[in-house]
C-alpha cells in the first residue's frame, strides 16, 4: 500500500540489470511477443505488492475468476508487503527468476529495469490510442513511457497529503492550516489538547523523504528542481534546498513527539496513531486513507478529512503541484507468457475490476478512466484523487525519481536532519558529491 523504497536495493537491481544486458548482447534471447494470441495453458507468475491485509484477496479473487474462466491456466501469486517486495525483487532479479509479471515504481525504478532488458516492451498494445491503453489517462500512461516506448501497465494513481482528525481539531480550536507556518502554529493547540499533533515514523527511511519532495517541490523552481533529478544536469544548489530542509526540521522538532528519535518509529505505527485516535495528522499517501478508517479503527470516515502540505510564505516553486505518482507492472522481457500475461493484466483492468480495486475496503484508485467515482470510492479516495487530478503537476517520490547514487544520499540525509547530526548544508554537499560520483 506504501510507496516504501530502500535505496541499497534499487542500486542493486540496477547493476544487475545492467549485468542482464550485458549477458543478453552475448547470447541473445527471443524478445517476448506480447502482440500473440495468449494460449490459455500452463503457469503464471505474478509478483504483487498486495500482501497482508485487507489487499491481499484483491488479486486472489482475480487469479480465481480468471482460472476459473481459462481452466487450463494457473496463476501462481508471489504476494509481498511494501518492505518485503523490495528484498525479494532484488532476489528473484539477481537469480534471474523474475516472474511473468512483477510490480514496479515510475521513475529511477523502472527505468533500471527497462534499460536491463528486463520489461517487455508494450508499445504496441498499451500506448495511447489502443484499445487497452484507451482506458487509462494518457498522463498514467507516461509515468512509464522510456524513450518513446511504453512498458508499465498502470494500476492505480496515488497522491501525498495530510490527512487528520476534524475532532481533534475541533477539540484544538484550529482551522485547516493554509500556510506550512500555520501548520506549525496549529501544533502547540493540538497537543495542549491531548493529541499527538503530527505522527511520524521514519524507521524504513522513506516517509523523510516525502516530505523533503513536496517541500523541494514548493520552494524550488520547477525547472530547477527537474534538472536536479538527473546527474548530468545537476547542481543541488538552489536556496530553496535549504529552506525545506530547515522547513522540515521545524516541522520534526515542533510537531512530532519522537522528535529526534522518529528514525527508529515505524510509519505504521504512525498510521495507527491517527486511525486510533491519539494523533491529530498523519502524512499519507491515498492509498492509506481507507486503513486508517477500517473497521476497527477509533477514526471513523466522516472525521477523517485531508489537506495538501500547505505552501510555506514566500516560496519560489509551484505551489499547485502535488507529490505523487502512478504505480504498475511491467511484463517479464523474455517470458515465453507474455501474451498470456497481457491478458491477465487486461483482465485486472477491465472497469469492474478497476472499480472494485478503487472501493473499500481496498481503497487503492485504479488509473482507469472513470473508475474512481464518489459512487464506488470513499468520499476521501474520491476527494484525493480530484485534487490529484486538478495539480498542476505531479512530483514523483524522491528515492525514485533519482538515480540510486543520489537517492542514497537523500535517505541518509533525511534521517540526519531528523536526528540532528548534520546541518541542511552538509546534507547538500553530501547529495552534490554522490551526484558527482553518479556522473
Amino acid at each position: 500500500m506504501r510507496t516504501t523504497r530502500t535505496i541499497a536495493t534499487v542500486a542493486t537491481v540496477a547493476a544487475t540489470a545492467l549485468v542482464f544486458s550485458g549477458c543478453a548482447a552475448s547470447a541473445p534471447q527471443p524478445a517476448a511477443d506480447v502482440t500473440a494470441d495468449p494460449v490459455f495453458e500452463g503457469t503464471l507468475s505474478i509478483l504483487t505488492k498486495f500482501a497482508g491485509e485487507p489487499l491481499e484477496p484483491y488479486f486472489e479473487d482475480l487469479a480465481a475468476a480468471y482460472e476459473a474462466e481459462h481452466p487450463d491456466v494457473k496463476i501462481e501469486l508471489i504476494q509481498e508487503t511494501d518492505q518485503s517486495i523490495k528484498d525479494k525483487t532484488k532476489t528473484l532479479t539477481a537469480s534471474q527468476a523474475l516472474p511473468d509479471i512483477y510490480f514496479t515504481w515510475t521513475g529511477n525504478w523502472a527505468d533500471n529495469f527497462i534499460n536491463g532488458g528486463l520489461a517487455a516492451d508494450l508499445s504496441d498494445v498499451i500506448a495511447p490510442g489502443t484499445e487497452w491503453g484507451d482506458r487509462f489517462g494518457e498522463a498514467s500512461l507516461s509515468a512509464f513511457e522510456h524513450d518513446g516506448k511504453y512498458y508499465g501497465i498502470p494500476l492505480y494513481n496515488n497522491g501525498k497529503f495530510m490527512g487528520y482528525s476534524k475532532s481533534a481539531f475541533a477539540e484544538a480550536g484550529i482551522q485547516v492550516p493554509t500556510t506550512f507556518e500555520e501548520l506549525i502554529d496549529a501544533c502547540e493547540p493540538l497537543r495542549t489538547a491531548g493529541y499527538e499533533p503530527i505522527a511520524f515514523g521514519n524507521k524504513d527511511g522513506w516517509p523523510a523523504l516525502h516530505y523533503l519532495q513536496q517541500l523541494f517541490a514548493y520552494n524550488v523552481p520547477s525547472e530547477v528542481l527537474r534538472a536536479d533529478f538527473d546527474p548530468e544536469t545537476a547542481e543541488w544548489d538552489d536556496p530553496g534546498y535549504v529552506r525545506a530542509l530547515e522547513q522540515f526540521s521545524t516541522l520534526v522538532n515542533d510537531c512530532t513527539d519522537t522528535g529526534d528519535g522518529t528514525n527508529g518509529v515505524l510509519y505504521t505505527t504512525a498510521q495507527q496513531a491517527l486511525a486510533g485516535g491519539r494523533a491529530a495528522m498523519y502524512y499519507q499517501e491515498i492509498l492509506e486513507f481507507d486503513t486508517v478508517t477500517a473497521d476497527g479503527a477509533t477514526l471513523t470516515t466522516d472525521d477523517f478529512g485531508i489537506f495538501p502540505l500547505p505552501v510555506p510564505e514566500g516560496s519560489k516553486g509551484d505551489p499547485g503541484v502535488i507529490e505523487g505518482s502512478p504505480e504498475g507492472y511491467l511484463i517479464n522481457a523474455q517470458s515465453p507468457r507474455a501474451a498470456l500475461a497481457v491478458d491477465f493484466m487486461k483482465f485486472v483492468t477491465e472497469p469492474e475490476n478497476a472499480k472494485t480495486l478503487s472501493s473499500p475496503p481496498f481503497g487503492q484508485p485504479s488509473a482507469v478512466v472513470d473508475a474512481v467515482t464518489a459512487e464506488t470510492s470513499s468520499k476521501s479516495v474520491y476527494e484525493g484523487i480530484s485534487m490529484v487530478n486538478d495539480a498542476s503537476g505531479l512530483v514523483a517520490w524522491l528515492d525514485t525519481v533519482t538515480v540510486p547514487e543520489v537517492a542514497d544520499a537523500w535517505l541518509a540525509g533525511g534521517e540526519a536532519v531528523i536526528s540532528g547530526s548534520s546541518t541542511p548544508e552538509e546534507v547538500l554537499e553530501s547529495v552534490r558529491a554522490a551526484n558527482n560520483d553518479a556522473r
